[in-house]
């Protein structure tokens, strides 16, 4: 079985209903989810784009998605997936700048 530790998700989610706290509640009431992270990216006049970092101790996805869309939202892209016994974060490397 997949021992999902980490997945970032691109959401959108209506304006008005439902709010993001409760976007974030429903998906915090999924066994295994430890923690979410809900950050706005983009907003227009009718729909709100967030991406989602969901952490726990090997939850299960698509009890996430089905959290997710009953409340309305839906998912647009699974952007990472970290998974197994540890968790890996991937270094940041900054490039030098190259004048010209």
């Amino acid at each position: 079985m997949l021992r999902l530790r980490r997945v970032i998700l691109d959401v959108d989610k209506p304006i008005r209903e439902p709010s993001i706290f409760a976007l974030v509640e429903a998906v915090q009431n999924v066994r295994g989810v430890t923690a979410i992270n809900a950050t706005l990216e983009e907003m227009d006049v009718d729909v709100m784009g967030l991406v989602l970092t969901v952490e726990g101790d090997g939850f299960d996805y698509t009890s996430v998605e089905e959290a997710i869309n009953r409340t309305g939202a839906v998912i647009h892209s699974v952007d990472q997936i970290i998974a197994g016994e540890q968790m890996i974060e991937i270094p940041t490397i900054k490039m030098p700048t190259v004048n010209m």
